[in-house]
């Protein structure tokens, strides 16, 4: 198949564009450029040896989306958005209006080009702070603590609601936990602009000598050690699984339209033949202290800390209950906490300025 992949040089897209490519599939990436850098997708040609077509745009432009969609595309993969969660309580109105606006302007596009198959990145923070762990596809939803949350949410329930109304429409919305790691060949990983908004990079970028200490957002959680606890996930498992889900939308045999049972009743069971639901997680909560020892080990350098007082929209503790991904994808993360520590360190310290050359 041919894939679209939004926010193709950013840190998961990227990889996401490489697990496509040694899958047989093909790749149009597209991206604004805004956090990422146009050399993660040339490092994926170099890797694969395949070309991967991009165009700089933002998929709030509809007319550049319906153009490239226009050119075969068979589904999309939408990584593109902005993700800090702190950020987002600072700056509501810039997500969600580049969060759900750009997936409005994405989504019309794909209307508009009869592209109507979509892998689309959602986020564990959907479920708020839930009220028990490891977190199953039926925990309740519509209590993120902060607007990212919130936007995933909201794009979540348009998708759903999209995929109701037309059954046209192929959906599957991946809810995964904290992404980290980086490919195996140090090439392509995790380089965020300016200071980095998640734990794994500013690690790195500690041990690397580009920042002075890790500062810890509180340590008075109600966790073993305080800090909070979260599944990291390596993003090569990540990727993974986005391509198993896109496999699985290719397989579905979907009912005729006309065979539909129209009726109230059946709009729920509708949206759920022809929309997906899959936690992307390993099942196994560390907290923060845990990964920084796991990262100390891996590069053999001292990472200094410092205690600061917590930041809004954080939850002491969120991990997955990845069974449903494991029984219908065939898919399980494959890499330990160690392993995504020791790649993650083996792309700083062969890119210590990350793509900067």
């Amino acid at each position: 198949m041919k894939l679209l992949v939004t926010g193709a040089t950013g840190y998961i897209g990227s990889h996401a564009a490489l697990e496509l490519l040694d899958a047989g599939h093909e790749v149009v990436g597209v991206d604004n450029l805004s956090n990422s850098s146009r050399e993660s997708l040339r490092r994926v040609e170099a890797l694969t040896g395949r070309d991967v077509p991009f165009v700089q745009a933002d998929i709030r432009d509809r007319a550049a989306m319906e153009d490239v969609l226009r050119e075969g595309i068979d589904a999309v993969m939408h990584f593109a958005g902005l993700k800090a969660v702190g950020e987002s309580t600072e700056q509501p109105l810039a997500y969600y209006e580049n969060n759900i606006g750009g997936t409005l302007a994405l989504t019309q596009a794909m209307e508009a080009a009869g592209v109507r198959r979509m892998i689309f990145s959602s986020s564990a923070t959907v479920y708020g702070d839930p009220a028990r762990v490891p977190i199953d596809e039926n925990t309740p939803t519509g209590r993120p603590s902060n607007p990212y949350g919130y936007s995933k949410l909201m794009i979540e329930q348009i998708l759903r609601d999209l995929a109701a109304a037309d059954s046209r429409w192929s959906v599957a919305l991946l809810r995964y936990f904290n992404p980290v790691g980086a490919h195996a060949s140090g090439q392509i990983g995790e380089d965020p602009q300016g200071i980095p908004n998640n734990l794994v990079p500013y690690i790195s970028q500690v041990a690397v000598g580009r920042r002075e200490a890790l500062s810890i957002f509180g340590d008075d959680y109600p966790t073993p050690d305080g800090t909070g606890v979260r599944d990291y996930i390596h993003v090569v498992d990540l990727a993974r699984g986005h391509v198993r889900a896109l496999e699985f939308l290719a397989n579905a045999v979907s009912e005729r339209p006309d065979q539909l049972d129209q009726s109230p009743q059946a709009a729920g069971a509708q949206a759920s033949a022809n929309c997906h639901v899959w936690n992307l997680g390993t099942g196994r909560g560390y907290s923060v202290r845990e990964a920084v020892a796991a990262f100390e080990k891996a590069s053999g350098r001292s990472v200094p800390v410092q205690v600061a007082p917590r930041r809004p929209g954080d939850i002491a503790e969120c991990y997955a209950d990845p069974t449903l991904a494991r029984q219908q994808l065939g898919w399980q993360a494959g890499h330990d906490l160690d392993a995504m520590m020791r790649d993650a360190w083996h792309w700083q310290r062969q890119n210590p300025q990350g793509y900067e050359v």
